[in-house]
């Protein structure tokens, strides 16, 4: 099927494309010197305080671009870059993980949904690539299709879970921003930085859906016999 080929070579291209503007940006607005001197832990730590979240930790992790909330853990992780930064970028990042704090706080529907999907994926993604490519083998040699269709319930789930991601990390960027320029820790330029920061990051997981997708949809058409 060249026309996916064609789509899963253009989400590629996007996604190696975003990842190195992401890069480029979070590299150089390091060189500029937040004005109010705060690094991204001490902007998670007085964020979760003013939202009055208690029992969250904010933690320090390795790895580049590995910041994330985890619920279970109620941890605030940042990597290195984040947790000691002291520019626009890093208290954005830091500011946004909190977000997923108060969302987790205000039990946001969306984030609610998605932590209740992450133990059946768990599951799902441990079978999947078997069930698929088992679904293939019999669909093209055998005709039959119960397996290739078990396959394709199972990558829905996964890119409904992609999808569900983009609100709530639409979110978690609206509230940190908000937080951000409200309690003035950015000043107007640092907020423009900021604010590029964290949607250059967003489109991240919006290419990581749409690839999803375009890959849902190529095993659809393959199980119901639409080939170019």
């Amino acid at each position: 099927m060249m026309s996916y080929y064609l789509i899963a070579g253009l989400v590629f291209l996007a996604s190696f494309v975003i990842q190195q503007i992401l890069k480029s940006k979070f590299k150089k607005y390091a060189q500029i010197p937040l004005q109010n001197g705060m690094s991204g832990a001490e902007v998670a730590e007085r964020m979760l305080a003013e939202h009055g979240i208690s029992g969250v930790r904010v933690a320090c992790v390795s790895g580049e671009l590995t910041d994330h909330y985890h619920p279970t853990e109620r941890m605030v992780n940042l990597s290195e870059a984040v947790y000691y930064g002291r520019n626009a970028a890093a208290v954005a990042v830091a500011a946004h993980e909190c977000g997923h704090a108060v969302q987790h706080a205000k039990a946001y529907s969306f984030l609610s949904f998605r932590s209740a999907m992450v133990p059946i994926l768990n599951i799902s993604n441990t079978f999947l690539p078997f069930v698929l490519m088992a679904g293939v083998a019999l669909l093209y040699f055998s005709g039959i299709k119960l397996v290739l269709l078990i396959g394709v319930i199972l990558f829905s789930l996964t890119t409904l879970f992609s999808f569900i991601t983009l609100p709530v990390e639409f979110d978690a960027s609206a509230r940190a921003l908000k937080w951000i320029e409200s309690r003035g820790i950015v000043n107007s330029q640092e907020y423009g930085m900021a604010k590029s920061a964290l949607f250059w990051a967003a489109m991240t997981y919006v290419v990581a859906a749409l690839g999803s997708l375009a890959t849902l949809l190529y095993y659809a058409f393959m199980l119901f016999g639409r080939r170019d």
